[in-house]
């Protein structure tokens, strides 16, 4: 219930300032990709100033995630080679129990004999 407060307390100015941005930024703008001949209309795009406020936004998303996701491969690689490891011993610890218990048995199947 709180998670959704403070969803709801975080998500909705945030969606009131995306509505505002965008329509106080409704004009046309042209993003010239050539920047020796700007009026080349070949690497140029034209859309709403918002358009590309809100692309800017969605790359620096995926940048930061990325990087991100980068940086902590370590601890990825780190925690695989443990889980790898600790199941290796897991079934180490298994086969000893099933030999000791198989132990077990021959030896008491073998005291009452004596």
């Amino acid at each position: 219930m709180l998670k959704k407060l403070i969803n709801i307390v975080f998500l909705v100015p945030v969606g009131v300032i995306l509505i505002v941005l965008s329509v106080a930024n409704r004009q046309s703008v042209t993003l010239a990709l050539n920047p020796f001949r700007p009026e080349d209309s070949l690497l140029s795009v034209s859309a709403p100033f918002f358009v590309f406020l809100f692309l800017a936004v969605v790359v620096g998303l995926i940048l930061g995630a990325a990087a991100t996701w980068f940086s902590q491969g370590k601890y990825r690689r780190r925690a695989r080679n443990e889980a790898t490891e600790a199941l290796k011993w897991h079934r180490e610890a298994e086969k000893q129990r099933s030999q000791a218990e198989k132990l077990a048995t021959q030896a008491t199947l073998a005291a009452p004999q004596s």
